[in-house]
């Protein structure tokens, strides 16, 4: 008989708390030991990446996990010399797990004689060896394209369809969605049709990047408990405004739920200081010591999602299946009981 080649799962430096979650899942899943490969991947005094691969991984299905946040450029590098380190150890095929896409909010020519850094990224990635990439809540759905090889873009929004049922318990009934602005409504429209909640949109005006000049509220949030919708947070001014702007517009009480928490600079601080009850983000980048401590943050696991996406991968099953209520309930069983 042939033998059954196990997905195998190599961590890169930039998440390994979430690799080892996955690589658990994943045994729990096969009912035998998926364990990370044994490798070392390490800087040289200059900063240069090396990387060595203690086992072999001959004709292997192999899966890095490796995020491209903070610091993005040296998790990037690492990313794509595992990669050229894993095709050259003969590898059967090489998925990039990227939870977090870095580069992503760089999609487009936004004025005169500016990159489009995400498509030299989608480049560097196919170029490295890496025949698949599976992410979770590209900025921009159109960045798939950018790619020659396949994309699969998973969605937070179903774990946070599951946690809004379990936490606001009893409450659904004054809940709003919230998008943060107006290229975010299909974000936060997809997450209150899973919940059945009615939708508004704070419209704000940007007089430059990473500053915001004015905001109004289009729809009535009186009396509403409001949840904002968006995939990334990174100093959360923008947000804390928002939180801000609809608790001057009546609402009873402001809460958020972010895919990817970069909280990068005074986020930790505004968010503590702001007027919003809570902050829901994934494990999709590691958390930092001040995201952990701080009460008003809480994280959700991504890991049962995408070891089940692995195990799909390889299987060559669906990955969309992941998007639906029925398929994913079981994955957070116990999580989410009393749901």
């Amino acid at each position: 008989m042939p033998q059954v080649i196990e997905p195998k799962l190599f961590a890169g430096n930039a998440n390994q708390p979430l690799a080892s979650a996955v690589a658990r899942r994943m045994s729990m899943h096969r009912g035998i030991n998926v364990g990370l490969v044994d490798a070392r991947v390490e800087r040289f005094n200059d900063g240069e990446i090396f990387v060595e691969v203690f086992e072999n991984v001959r004709g292997e299905d192999m899966f890095i996990i490796q995020p491209t946040s903070n610091p993005a450029n040296d998790n990037l590098m690492e990313l794509l010399v595992i990669s050229d380190a894993l095709r050259r150890s003969s590898a059967a095929r090489i998925t990039a797990v990227i939870p977090y896409f870095g580069y992503a909010r760089q999609d487009r020519r936004t004025k005169a004689r500016t990159p489009i850094s995400a498509k030299l990224v989608a480049n560097l990635i196919a170029e490295a060896g890496i025949e698949r990439v599976l992410t979770m809540d590209l900025h921009a759905a159109q960045i798939q394209g950018f790619f020659d090889i396949p994309v699969d873009n998973l969605y937070a929004s179903p774990i946070f369809a599951l946690d809004i049922k379990h936490h606001f318990k009893g409450n659904m009934d004054d809940i709003m969605i919230i998008s943060p602005d107006v290229g975010g409504v299909a974000r936060a429209r997809e997450l209150a049709q899973r919940i059945k909640a009615p939708l508004a949109i704070v419209d704000k005006r940007r007089e430059k990047a990473g500053e915001v000049a004015e905001m109004t509220v289009i729809g009535d949030v009186k009396g509403k408990r409001c949840i904002i919708v968006d995939d990334i947070v990174d100093t959360a001014g923008t947000l804390c405004k928002a939180a801000d702007t609809l608790i001057d517009a009546g609402a009873k009480e402001v809460h958020s739920y972010i895919t990817h928490g970069v909280l990068s600079g005074p986020a930790v601080g505004r968010i503590e200081k702001s007027v919003m009850k809570s902050l829901v983000i994934t494990d999709s980048i590691q958390a930092t010591e001040p995201v952990l401590a701080c009460k008003d943050i809480r994280v959700v696991p991504t890991a049962p999602m995408f070891a089940q996406a692995v195990l799909n991968i390889w299987n060559g099953t669906s990955v969309s299946s992941l998007f639906d209520h029925e398929t994913l309930s079981p994955i957070y069983e116990g999580m989410y009981s009393a749901t």
